[in-house]
């Protein structure tokens, strides 16, 4: 089984944190967002997987010189300019040579998808194209997915207010695609699957989709970023994962609740690290306070400063000693 990841865009609401890095790059619980996306696949027969590159693709060739992902063999596909989704797809499968059933999906959620149920539920159909749908509290942020009772796509809603929704099941951005999906596709242009190749499909009886009832966050955004992380420790995608990387040094006295430090960061004496992610050779001075935000990579939050409410540090910045900073991110947004 062959899947094409779409690891392209620029992580525009991610940033500070991607100004150095593809979203997919940075480290969810001290190993890259993209092996927890990769191992997945793999641990459901994917055995090659082709990443659609746009944004810093030498990073993702840099981190894999063998080729090899979390048990996947990799091919890079590098867009010379956006494409949007289905363009993206089509051209990463066309590079590759795929032609037969394959995966497609966003390279920046994390899922528990049984992927192999939907591949076997995709081809129960005789489906041309079968989309993962995830249920949604509030449905009026996104495009939602009517189906009949056998699973049949009826039609997309584009943010639909939320008491006139007629589903709160959301396209997940996971996708079992047949190869003559890629022939509806046009070439050299910017191609929204969702807003064009889908609807087209759907007119015609060919879409069907599946509420895989399953763990799924799409990491976008910083809380959404932190907040997977946190899940990990906690468990709720299965074992407990360990957050405190080996190489990383917490000084008598301080403290350490529920958070990622990385390798080489360090927490001193009197500090406080509750609920945040700290990336390789980050530092919480003396006394200080760190909760729910991020500290890029190298950055440092000097003694008795207060970083809270969702920060994120940039790497290499410096938060001075005794200041306080709540809700922002530094350097500010350009």
């Amino acid at each position: 089984m062959q899947a094409v990841v779409l690891v392209g865009g620029f992580g525009t609401r991610l940033r500070p944190l991607t100004y150095t890095r593809p979203k997919q790059m940075l480290p969810v619980v001290n190993r890259p967002m993209i092996e927890h996306v990769v191992g997945h696949l793999a641990a459901h027969g994917v055995d090659e997987v082709v990443l659609s590159l746009g944004y810093q693709p030498d990073a993702f060739a840099e981190a894999y010189p063998d080729g090899c992902c979390a048990g996947a063999k990799l091919v890079y596909a590098v867009e010379q300019e956006p494409l949007d989704t289905a363009g993206a797809i089509r051209f990463a499968a066309r590079e590759a040579g795929i032609d037969q059933r394959f995966l497609a999906l966003n390279g920046d959620v994390l899922t528990d998808l049984d992927v192999s149920a939907l591949v076997a539920f995709h081809a129960d159909r005789s489906a041309e194209a079968t989309i993962f749908l995830h249920p949604v509290e509030d449905p009026s942020r996104y495009g939602v997915v009517p189906t009949d009772e056998d699973g049949r796509v009826l039609a997309f809603v584009e943010k639909p207010p939320r008491d006139q929704a007629p589903t709160n099941l959301i396209n997940a951005g996971i996708y079992v695609l047949e190869p003559s999906v890629l022939d509806r596709i046009p070439a050299g242009r910017r191609v929204s699957i969702e807003r064009e190749t889908f609807p087209a499909l759907v007119a015609e009886g060919r879409v069907y989709a599946i509420d895989g009832a399953s763990y799924w966050i799409d990491i976008g955004v910083p809380e959404a970023y932190l907040q997977a992380q946190l899940d990990l420790l906690d468990g709720v995608r299965g074992t407990p994962l360990a957050g405190v990387h080996p190489e990383a040094t917490v000084a008598p006295g301080a403290s350490v609740v529920r958070s990622v430090l990385g390798p080489g960061t360090v927490v001193e004496a009197g500090a406080k690290v509750e609920r945040s992610v700290l990336l390789p050779g980050a530092r919480v001075g003396a006394a200080a306070r760190l909760e729910d935000s991020v500290l890029g990579e190298g950055a440092v939050v000097a003694a008795g400063a207060e970083v809270v409410g969702g920060t994120v540090i940039g790497d290499g910045e410096t938060v001075d000693a005794g200041a306080r900073l709540d809700g922002v991110r530094v350097p500010v947004l350009s």
